[in-house]
């Protein structure tokens, strides 16, 4: 049984949340309405997947709101009082962000492998604040590089698809 006073269970700020993801789902919608809609490869342009998350989004915005108008969510976990982990935050969010300043100056494999790597450094001290060592980065830059490289040659080479490279090869 779960308590009523409780912050985290109550069915307004439930419904906030709700209402939350429908205007998030609403933004990118507004979004993906000013990408041209040009068909491309098999009929499908540019503009195609913004619209399919922002419908998802809308949908589960949606169904979270009427769900906490109509009780809460019921198998809602209690909290255990444990707070998050800022760091692994920090990590992640430090990661995306140079990932988007420097993708155009040291290319899409370099900054992609960049931002896994410090995503998994955030990850793995979330999971372990404790945890040392060079290995473990090494092997993420190798990791990020194994899936940062065929993404890019797929997406220039077979697809057409214009991604910003170091060199003027083509291939980094």
């Amino acid at each position: 049984m779960r308590p009523r006073g409780h912050a985290s269970h109550s069915p307004v700020l439930q419904s906030l949340v709700g209402a939350g993801v429908a205007l998030l789902g609403l933004a990118l919608a507004a979004g993906a309405f000013t990408i041209p809609s040009n068909a491309g490869y098999a009929g499908v342009g540019p503009n195609f997947l913004p619209w399919v998350v922002a419908l998802a989004l809308l949908t589960c915005g949606v169904r979270l709101f009427f769900k906490a108008r109509r009780g809460g969510f019921r198998n809602m976990e209690e909290h255990t009082g444990e707070h998050p982990f800022w760091g692994g935050f920090a990590w992640l969010s430090a990661g995306l962000l140079l990932n988007a300043a420097l993708i155009t100056t040291i290319g899409f494999i370099l900054s992609c492998t960049l931002c896994f790597v410090l995503a998994a450094r955030g990850l793995r001290l979330a999971q372990d604040p404790l945890a040392k060592g060079w290995a473990p980065t090494v092997r993420d830059a190798g990791v990020g590089v194994l899936i940062a490289a065929p993404v890019f040659w797929a997406f220039t080479k077979f697809l057409g698809i214009s991604l910003p490279g170091l060199t003027q090869t083509g291939w980094l």
